[in-house]
């Protein structure tokens, strides 16, 4: 069936499902209708739970009456994968690329040029004296999605009882991606001849037991092992740590096949969000298995399974202060999602901060006493949904397979550390 011959099907049916009051006002359709319409057209059941509701019906005669007008929304531009410089496919870097020079010059090249963007800011070091054990010291790539864990987590290690070691350099989006950072370290490719060798000068000239990541579209293994490679080089037995990001719209759009983002946030349901966590899980677990095959100490901090737990939470209203799932949708300020790119809403950093803490020391955030100090805490954010973000990290963590946590007696230690 073509195009205008659905729309007009499409029409008629409308004229049968709707019927006019005395005073003249238009009435929803009754269920019976609603039912009819929905067996013709399934596309109108936005959150596919095989039921049309009127709202969801107003939607999609809004929707097909722009198609008709020539107004609908244009398609979402397809995704395309960054390009890549021809170099990664070689198997040698250039002879100029730092990461080949000893400690003392790739040292010598970092005082030269610039500092290198951190999101740690005053925690931020390139070499730290041995911790107590159990601590770690950690150098790490990252983008605005790790962001709000850098953040945080040195306030929540505080209150646990020590301070939290990092080095970072960090960046938005692209310029924060693994790639990226090997790149302009080593002064190659896009950066050729411009190093900024931040972290090949902390890991080369200083002690670190752990990375951490962030992940980005068009990841390959190379990106990852290359980093790898060099730390193993300097520090070897360094545990590696990937975060799983969550469902911003984008990849909502991506795996349901929308053109736009859904019309209202009715269409999210706990159903939604496991179809959602099926496909990322995937994705990461087949690129955690190809880096295993490099080192076994890679692991996923599961933002995304924390993520989504308190989004369907949320359905189920069970987040007390929380307006909303995501603000360009349902335009709450007090949502999960800040907007269109998929940014942490209001006091969700803290959540990503304790899934970071979870991973990294096998503890509950639930067991930390002490006062954590962030430095924003929004006016809605109360003792009890804090305690339930906490509670939501140690679940998410404990529960994720490639977390390397387990808590099998439930004392909110990890099975490993007794």
């Amino acid at each position: 069936m073509n195009k205008i011959h659905r729309i007009v099907v499409f029409v008629i049916l409308v004229l049968l499902a709707t019927t006019v009051s005395s005073n003249g006002q238009i009435q929803s359709p009754s269920e019976a209708r609603l039912a009819q319409i929905l067996k013709r057209f399934p596309q109108a059941d936005i959150n596919k739970d095989g039921k049309l509701t009127a709202k969801e019906f107003e939607a999609a005669r809004k929707q097909f009456r722009q198609s008709a007008q020539g107004k609908a929304r244009p398609a979402a531009a397809p995704k395309t994968t960054p390009a890549v410089d021809p170099g990664w496919e070689k198997d040698k870097f250039p002879p100029h690329a730092v990461s080949l020079k000893t400690p003392e010059e790739i040292m010598a090249i970092y005082k030269r040029g610039a500092a290198g963007r951190t999101y740690a800011e005053a925690a931020d070091a390139m070499y730290f004296p041995k911790p107590a054990d159990g601590i770690m010291r950690i150098v790490g790539t990252g983008h605005s999605f790790t962001a709000p864990g850098y953040r945080t987590l040195p306030a929540i290690t505080r209150a646990a009882g020590f301070e939290q070691p990092l080095s970072l350099h960090n960046g938005g989006g692209r310029t924060g991606s693994v790639r990226y950072k090997w790149e302009q370290e080593n002064g190659i490719f896009e950066f050729d001849g411009k190093p900024l060798p931040k972290l090949l000068a902390a890991i080369s000239n200083a002690e670190w037991e752990a990375m951490i990541w962030g992940p980005y579209g068009g990841d390959r293994a190379k990106f990852y092992t290359s980093w790898i490679d060099f730390c193993e080089q300097y520090n070897p037995g360094m545990k590696y740590f990937l975060i799983d990001t969550w469902p911003a719209p984008g990849q909502v759009r991506m795996a349901f096949n929308l053109k736009a983002n859904p019309e209202s946030e009715t269409f999210f349901t706990e159903a939604i969000y496991d179809k959602l966590s099926v496909h990322a899980n995937a994705r990461f677990a087949d690129l955690v298995k190809t880096l295993r095959e490099t080192t076994n100490e890679i692991y996923i901090i599961p933002t995304h399974a924390a993520m989504t737990e308190a989004a369907k939470r949320f359905v189920r209203g069970e987040l007390p202060g929380v307006e909303g799932l995501y603000k360009v949708i349902g335009g709450k300020e007090r949502s999960l999602w800040a907007d269109q790119i998929g940014h942490l809403g209001p006091g969700f950093d803290r959540l990503e901060g304790y899934v970071f803490y979870a991973t990294l020391y096998g503890k509950s955030p639930e067991l930390i006493s002490a006062p954590i100090k962030f430095n924003k805490t929004p006016e809605f954010l109360t003792a009890e949904l804090d305690n339930i973000f906490r509670e939501i990290a140690w679940k998410s963590v404990v529960e994720h397979p490639l977390s390397g946590v387990t808590d099998k007696n439930k004392n909110g230690i990890g099975d490993h550390l007794e």
